[in-house]
Parts: structure tokens; sequence; C-alpha cells
């Protein structure tokens, strides 16, 4: 038996914010940003959406896919939340739904990684969107593991699949709203994030999962080092650090961030779980048709393949655009790849992630 993908979607907010007008705002520059991360942009959700709304629209788009549901020429999945001018049509996104609603009702898992749920530890964002997509069948669950969460959430969900004959099916996503917990007068933070959600589609198949002809999820490295906790942070509102009654509170909780460490941590990641990843596997570098990394940092990702001899050009990275959506930022890459076609049936491809705890770890696909 295979784990394979067979649908993947994202969902993008609206509002677009260019390095130039942000540097309208704190002290920066277009250049200062491009030079130190490659981002140029950043796409932020309006204050009605939360992180479960563009999980729902990513998972539609996905579950969509996987449903066999006849997108209409010219669309890239680039659906743009929130803009009515954007993406499908009317009649177009309630055929969408209508094939996104029945596909759901066979969906027996969902997982949803993310550091900026709808709420607090409770309930689960996952559960919110079970609902909302009426996978009434499906256990729902959230993972909080950052950065790293869409490449925990496709090995827990492959796990679970594998250990039922009565689980087919697994929705994984990853959806951030992190402009809603920046400080966005810190320029170390706030020019580095931004908003959406990716989604895929994981199915029990009669693929081989070994052999020349294996299929779907190889193999996955997961990992942590929780020395490196405080190096990103959420400091207040969890029960170590609560907020009181009677407390003036100046500022509402913000991600804080040791950029130093971060960045010597995720070069020596990313290098690790590729490295590994390949050993284990038994395959070269040469056989791997695209690296997907975490959107964190363009820096990050050329250090790393500086390091391994890896050209640039093996790396996939739209952070130019969208900047760091976190648990999001994989899946969201992985879609756009698909729907342009850059994913022909047989690629092996690797995912590669880290963020706060701090995670880290890798998975090796057969598209």
């Amino acid at each position: 038996m295979a784990i394979e993908i067979t649908g993947t979607g994202r969902a993008i907010p609206f509002r677009r914010i260019g390095n130039d007008e942000l540097a309208e705002k704190i002290d920066t520059s277009d250049e200062w940003i491009r030079s130190h991360t490659g981002i140029g942009a950043r796409h932020i959700a309006d204050e009605n959406t939360a992180c479960s709304d563009l999980a729902l629209e990513a998972a539609k788009n996905a579950l969509a896919m996987a449903a066999g549901f006849q997108w209409p020429a010219g669309f890239s999945g680039f659906d743009t939340f929130g803009d009515p001018a954007a993406g499908l049509s009317e009649g177009d996104r309630a055929d969408r739904d209508k094939a996104a609603a029945e596909y759901a009702g066979t969906i027996d898992l969902i997982l949803l990684g993310t550091a900026t749920a709808d709420y607090c530890g409770c309930p689960p964002t996952a559960c919110i969107v079970q609902d909302k997509l009426g996978a009434g069948q499906a256990a729902a669950m959230d993972i909080s593991a950052c950065c790293t969460g869409f490449i925990y959430g496709l090995e827990t969900a492959a796990g679970l699949l594998n250990i039922s004959g009565e689980r087919k099916r697994a929705l994984v996503i990853g959806s951030e709203v992190l402009s809603r917990l920046i400080d966005w007068d810190d320029r170390s933070t706030a020019v580095l994030f931004g908003d959406g959600a990716g989604a895929a589609v994981l199915e029990k198949t009669s693929g081989a999962s070994a052999g020349q002809d294996r299929r779907g999820l190889l193999r996955s490295i997961l990992g942590a080092d929780g020395s490196g906790r405080e190096s990103l942070i959420f400091r207040r509102g969890g029960s170590r650090n609560p907020f009181k009654a009677g407390e003036v509170v100046d500022k509402p909780i913000r991600l804080e961030m040791n950029g130093q460490e971060v960045y010597y941590f995720a070069v020596k990641a990313v290098t690790m779980t590729i490295e590994k990843l390949l050993k284990q596997e038994g395959v070269t570098i040469d056989e791997v048709s695209r690296i997907v990394p975490h959107q964190a940092n363009a820096r990050i990702v050329q250090a790393a393949g500086k390091r391994l001899r890896i050209p640039m050009e093996k790396f996939f990275l739209n952070i130019e655009e969208y900047a760091n959506t976190s648990a999001a930022s994989i899946p969201i890459a992985l879609d756009e790849l698909n729907r342009k076609g850059e994913l022909k049936k047989g690629n092996l491809i690797m995912t590669i992630g880290f963020g706060g705890g701090l995670t880290y770890g890798g998975n090796l696909i057969v598209w």
C-alpha cells in the first residue's frame, strides 16, 4: 500500500503589502528586506478572517482536485481570499464547493498545523474546519509544531492511515494568520511574515511503497531541539505566563525571535535533514526533482545549498511573494508547483521544514 497525495489547494488573502509600503511605516527599505530575506511582499488577512477561514478555502480546493473537479481554463489556484473579482466565478465556486463537500464525506482524518489557531488550545481549529466542510466521519486535531507543522502532519496522517485498514483518506492543512501576532513596529519580525493556507489530500492506494515502482510518501524525518525553545516564542497567554485579572496589557501577544539563533539552527537542520533523507532512502540528490523548503528566509536555503553543493535551481522558492507563512508555506508551494504542472507523476520530491520548538523535519515523496 502507498500513501499518495491526490489533491492540493491554497488560499491567499487579498490584501498585499509590498516592501515599499512597509517601509513607509518602519525603518526599512525594499533593498534591505530583499537582500536580507528574499522577501518582496506579503499577504495579510482582514480583521474578519481567522485561521480556520483560510484553512477551509485551501481545503476545498484540495478536496475538489482530489474529487476530479474540472477547473476552469486559466485558474492557477491563486484564488485570493476576500476578493470577489479574483479566482473562480460564482458558478464555478458553487460547483467547486459541491465537489469538495461530496469528497469531504470520505475523509477519515483532518490534521491542521498552525501556530495561530482560532482559539487558545480549545477547540482545535481542525474541528472548526471539519464542521464547515461537512466531514462528519473525520477525526480532527491540531498539530503544534510551528513552521514544521505540515511535515509533521504528513507523517502523522500516513501513520494513522497505515495502522487502520478502515481509514482511507486524510486531509492535511497548514494555515496561519501571523499578522495578528506580529509587532508591526519591530523590524526584525514585521518584515518576515505573511498569512495564508495550503492543504493536501492523502489517500491510501494500491500502489507500491517500495521498489522501482514505489509511490507516495516514502520516508520522513522528524526532530526537535527543545533547548532552543525561547528562540522563537509567544511568551504571554499560556499556562506558564497567563494574563492576570486586573492586569493592564499595553500590547497583545506578540512573536519574539532571536534571528541569529534561528538562522544557525535552520541552516544546520536543513543540511542534516537532506543528508539523512538521501542516505536512509539510498538515493542521490540528482534523483530528486525538486526540494520544497519552508519559506522562511532565502539566505537560509542558499547557505544550506552551498554547504551541500546543491544548485539553487533544485530548490523551489516563492518567498518573494508570500513571505514566511509558517506551517502554510510548504503546502502553498506544493500547490503552486502542482497547478503549474511542474510536478510530474513519478517525480521524487523532498520537503524540508524547521521552526519554533525548535522543530525540524523532512519528507521524501514520489508524486
